[in-house]
């Protein structure tokens, strides 16, 4: 049995997977390099609430994080579907509205929510959201 079609549709669909996973991993750098860079500001700066501007680039990158993770989720269901096809059956489609009969789990991986709270979120936008909360706070009693 020739799979060579199959063999094309799950490359491009892979290709798309590690785009989203660049992303991300883009995505939480330059959440760094911002949060340092205002931070850096700040203390340089002799008004030292301006660091709160710092929430806005960690708010709108777990948000752009949490929106591409849920992609890669997506092609990763079109990938399993697409595993499922027979070769005659492969349209080359990466119309993520294609995707049929999902488990309840995998509908559940997709839900904006989960993505948002998913374990790669949680553990690298949360302590910098905690740490800069506790320098505010502390500026606030010795500042």
């Amino acid at each position: 049995m020739n799979n060579t079609n199959k063999i094309k549709h799950l490359e491009m669909i892979e290709n798309i997977i590690e785009r989203m996973a660049k992303n991300c991993f883009q995505l939480k750098a330059w959440t760094m390099t911002l949060v340092v860079l205002i931070g850096g500001l700040a203390a340089k700066d002799t008004e030292r609430k301006f660091i709160i501007i710092a929430f806005i680039p960690i708010i709108v990158f777990w948000l752009l994080d949490t929106y591409y993770l849920r992609l890669e989720r997506q092609y990763r269901i079109l990938y399993k579907t697409v595993t499922e096809k027979r070769d005659d059956e492969i349209d080359f489609s990466m119309d993520l509205s294609q995707i049929q009969n999902m488990s309840i789990s995998d509908s559940k991986k997709i839900c904006p929510l989960n993505c948002f709270l998913s374990t790669t979120e949680i553990v690298f936008y949360l302590p910098i959201t905690v740490t800069l909360g506790v320098i505010i706070y502390i500026l606030n009693i010795f500042g």
